[in-house]
């Protein structure tokens, strides 16, 4: 298992009339903390697999909704790999705010493609090498 702690401040653009961070913005948080995650512990960019030839598409995106966020909220985005990927890279998410109330749960399903063909792929091995090194049984 791997986790790690995002820290997002909630701005007045991604709230509501009712002053509450509208639904379609945790979809973007979750992709904040997945590419600080891959940034901070892999120490490579989404371009950077690009570059490598590789596509990490989203294949499925959940979230339960269990309490506002609100404007200026700090927000700790916590996302987790449970597993080594294959051909799949399934993350779960919890967010909390500064109170450390749970908000939020989610998960996303990304799959592993070819930039050239668009073809689908195993998980690179270089790409399991990078997270070697963060894994806890």
């Amino acid at each position: 298992m791997i986790a790690y702690d995002c820290k997002i401040r909630v701005w007045y653009e991604h709230t509501d009339q009712m002053g509450i961070v509208h639904h379609s913005n945790y979809v973007c948080y979750y992709e904040a903390a997945r590419s600080e995650f891959l940034r901070q512990l892999c120490g490579m960019s989404f371009a950077e697999v690009e570059r490598r030839g590789i596509m990490m598409p989203i294949l499925e995106v959940h979230s339960k909704y269990l309490r506002p966020a609100r404007f200026d909220d700090l927000l700790t985005v916590r996302i987790v790999l449970d597993e080594l990927p294959r051909v799949r890279l399934a993350f779960r998410y919890e967010i909390y705010n500064e109170r450390n109330e749970l908000l939020n749960t989610g998960s996303t399903v990304l799959g592993f493609i070819h930039c050239d063909s668009r073809r689908p792929c195993r998980c690179p091995e270089w790409f399991l090498e990078l997270l070697a090194p963060h894994w806890t049984a």
